[in-house]
């Protein structure tokens, strides 16, 4: 049926439309690269909670995927609402920043997809619902007023090493549903994978915001001590979780030798590109050390869950 105007709004098929572009410039906001490693995370928290599942519901585990990504979905939402001042002053091409999609409708489609995560918990054990409420708190405690803790650098880490965490346990919590302890592997990628997320990607990101971060006030490391000092707590993070992942995994005899050997190449990727993107670099350069994170972050996920670790965690 062809679409009608009336008092000047349009039904139908225009509504449709209207509605389905806003929704897909609500995915670009919530970044799709964040939304896939997100996924990832989960996942990776699941594959390795294998050696103390008895019988693993492959459906329990993809629904219990889908909540943890809307509940990212509206935490990254929510924050470009917040965020679009500085995103205009850094230059920003997402939907908000650039006026392609209104904050408000923004909004609307953050809470609807925080309501929608709660509730795809349905059927999976409750401590996952409880994963998800943790999760939507500190993303509202990360953008939302009067909290706003993205403000420092301290805050950020706090919110980013909660959420990292829970992922992995969200992933864990629907194979085990019981009291069983997680395996030392889980924890040992687990706080390996959340100390590159905080550690690293933080400097990382921040390198490539600092007019719109100093603009809003923020008391980043980059705003506070300068680009050099942000590349160099970088770097040195980098290398220094890299080789201490490699040692441990070592010492433990843990089949993590792949992973290794990747989260090593992604360091010092990170590294080089940190030194060519000083605060005199095009904001374009100063991008490459948050590439180059992302990227990492990529291989290791994929290279957990591609090797089948979680039969080899059994010896552990």
């Amino acid at each position: 049926m062809a679409s009608t105007w009336v008092s000047g709004r349009a039904s139908g098929p225009s509504t449709l439309r209207r509605a389905t572009r806003a929704l897909r410039f609500c995915a670009i906001e919530a970044r799709p690269a964040v939304l896939a490693v997100s996924v990832l995370r989960f996942l990776a928290g699941a594959m390795l909670a294998l050696p103390v599942a008895a019988a693993p519901d492959p459906a329990k585990v993809l629904q219990g995927a889908a909540a943890w990504v809307l509940s990212i979905f509206a935490i990254y939402v929510g924050n470009g609402v917040s965020d679009v001042h500085e995103d205009r002053v850094n230059g920003s091409r997402r939907p908000i920043a650039r006026n392609d999609l209104d904050p408000r409708t923004a909004t609307v489609a953050a809470a609807v997809a925080a309501a929608l995560s709660l509730v795809a918990t349905a059927g999976l054990p409750t401590a996952m619902t409880w994963v998800i409420a943790a999760n939507l708190i500190l993303g509202y405690l990360y953008s939302g007023a009067p909290f706003r803790l993205k403000r420092r650098s301290g805050g950020t880490v706090a919110v980013l090493c909660g959420s990292g965490l829970l992922a992995y346990w969200g992933g864990f919590t629907v194979v085990v549903d019981g009291a069983a302890a997680p395996p030392p592997g889980l924890i040992m990628f687990a706080a390996a994978a959340t100390c590159w997320m905080t550690l690293v990607g933080i400097p990382a990101k921040d390198l490539s915001d600092i007019e719109g971060d100093a603009a809003a006030g923020r008391r980043t490391i980059a705003v506070i001590w300068g680009a050099r000092a942000a590349i160099n707590v970088m770097s040195a993070a980098a290398l220094l979780l890299a080789g201490a992942f490699w040692v441990v995994s070592a010492a433990l005899s843990a089949p993590f030798a792949g992973t290794a050997a990747v989260l090593f190449a992604g360091a010092v990727a990170v590294t080089l590109a940190g030194r060519a993107a000083d605060a005199g670099a095009a904001r374009r350069r100063r991008r490459r050390p948050y590439r180059a994170f992302m990227s990492t972050q990529y291989v290791v996920h994929i290279t957990v869950l591609s090797s089948n670790i979680g039969k080899d965690m059994l010896l552990l």
